[in-house]
């Protein structure tokens, strides 16, 4: 009993975590629902909608996958493609026999409104139902396009209203995309660092690659931010969570300025920090004062509970080498413009790190 009683609880949070997680649980479980109700209120229709009652969990589900806000707008979209692929089937039907032309016509006017802006992403609806209507309507036009379009809508503002009441707020995975990006932003720094502590040029093809494979984190984690900015949008928790979404959003815009510090930094240092350069961007009395600022700003966004203490640190270090610059340049007569570059892009930073 006691180790059933202790199983239980690390089952459920097992079970808890995955669902925070994966966002794929709950759209599974609000698709499912949204589904069954559908068809439910579809066989209790009169006819023709009872006898084609597959079609209003199709609906259901074309509404569930979107976020609250754009479901009821994907949903009208989509109930339009279905309409005018409909459309061009019944003309089609009069003025030609059933035939290899006619569907051949039919899928190629449908492509072309497919990508009329108003219908969206749904405009792939358009050959579809054309060629649904085409093909499986033949003889009962008019009663299956009302109920192919019928319950496609009724299913969708279903699902619609599943969304609205079971709502998806995906923070969690956002935050797992930002620490990842965090983790990535930091690693280079420090490596960046680490070059820049030791005598010899950066090797420019491996920082080419590094940088490469930092763009699909960045990207993972702006998708996984611009979903959860856009699914808190007529959200009902929403509200509950403002402030972890307000820091999310202000952890997101650091990140986002630092990527971008991080990836200018890299190139400039690459392109003149170079081995057979004989105007080297840095040389020996430089490349110790950045290579502290790069740890100082891997510092201040790994950890981020040190507040104002980590981001005052950083600030320090970057005024530092604004003096180290400043002085180099005084005593050398040297313009050293890549190095005030540096300085300049560090200065984002700092504002980022600050805000």
């Amino acid at each position: 009993m006691t180790g059933a009683g202790t199983a239980r609880p690390r089952v459920v949070a097992v079970v808890h975590r995955a669902w925070v997680l994966h966002p794929r649980w709950s759209l599974a479980v609000r698709g499912a629902v949204a589904a069954g109700l559908a068809w439910a209120v579809a066989v209790l229709a009169p006819a023709p909608f009872s006898e084609y009652p597959f079609y209003a969990p199709l609906g259901a589900v074309v509404a569930t996958t979107a976020t609250p806000v754009r479901s009821l707008r994907e949903s009208l979209q989509t109930v339009g493609a279905l309409l005018l692929g409909a459309l061009i089937a019944l003309v089609a039907d009069v003025v030609l026999a059933p035939s290899v032309l006619a569907v051949a016509l039919v899928v190629g006017v449908a492509l072309l409104c497919a990508g009329w802006r108003v219908l969206g992403s749904a405009g792939v609806w358009v050959a579809n139902s054309a060629i649904f209507v085409l093909v499986l309507g033949q003889g009962e036009d008019a009663s299956y396009v009302a109920a192919f379009a019928g319950l496609i809508l009724v299913g969708a503002l279903i699902g619609t209203g599943v969304n609205l009441l079971l709502p998806s707020l995906p923070l969690a995975p956002s935050d797992v995309a930002l620490d990842a990006l965090r983790d990535a932003l930091t690693d280079q720094l420090d490596a960046l660092a680490d070059g820049l502590e030791h005598e010899g040029a950066l090797d420019a093809d491996e920082w080419e690659r590094r940088r490469e494979a930092l763009f699909p984190t960045i990207e993972r984690a702006r998708r996984a931010v611009d979903v959860a900015r856009e699914s808190s949008r007529g959200n009902m928790r929403a509200h509950r969570h403002s402030a972890w979404a307000s820091s999310q959003g202000r952890r997101a815009r650091t990140l986002g300025t630092a990527a971008g510090v991080v990836d200018e930094v890299v190139r400039l240092l690459v392109d003149w920090e170079a081995a057979g350069r004989d105007d080297v961007a840095l040389g020996p009395p430089l490349r110790p004062v950045v290579a502290r600022a790069l740890r100082a700003l891997a510092a201040a966004l790994q950890d981020p509970t040190e507040g104002d203490e980590a981001a005052g640190r950083f600030a320090a270090a970057v005024d530092d080498l604004r003096a180290e610059v400043r002085d180099s340049r005084d005593r050398s007569g040297d313009d050293h413009l890549v190095a005030g570059a540096l300085v300049v892009v560090l200065g984002r930073a700092v504002e980022a790190v600050a805000g």
